[in-house]
């Protein structure tokens, strides 16, 4: 049986480095870097959340990779667990950019968590365990 030592989530964004910053300025990510093809192009950027490395990709239609901008539906999403989801919550909607599609609310299945969309329409849940 195989053994798994990680899992990197790759998110595709038309504007790596505006998500970069949108996420590491709303959402409170570690800032990995941008990095640039010669010519100056963003071609990849990198976001940390605790141990977890996210890495953001750039369209191509050589992967067939496009942004949620592009898309009529959502396949996917992360959550994040934080130690404040409200504080977080604050920081979020004071930051701006962000679509937020639910506030912190408890869940029957043992979270406070809220919903929000980064400025390319990824969703994305931040939790709190409920003690």
């Amino acid at each position: 049986m195989p053994r798994f030592t990680r899992v990197i989530p790759l998110l595709v964004y038309a504007d790596i480095p505006a998500a970069h910053d949108f996420l590491v300025n709303a959402f409170g990510f570690e800032s990995g870097g941008v990095e640039r093809h010669p010519d100056g192009v963003a071609i990849h950027a990198e976001v940390r959340v605790g141990d977890m490395k996210i890495w953001l990709h750039r369209v191509t239609a050589e992967h067939e990779l496009g942004t949620p901008l592009t898309k009529d539906v959502m396949g996917s999403g992360l959550v994040i667990y934080v130690d404040d989801v409200d504080a977080h919550f604050q920081r979020a909607r004071a930051a701006g950019g962000a679509q937020i599609d639910s506030e912190p609310t408890d869940q029957p299945y043992g979270q406070r968590e809220y919903g929000a969309r980064d400025p390319e329409g990824h969703r994305w849940w931040f939790a709190t365990p409920l003690k």
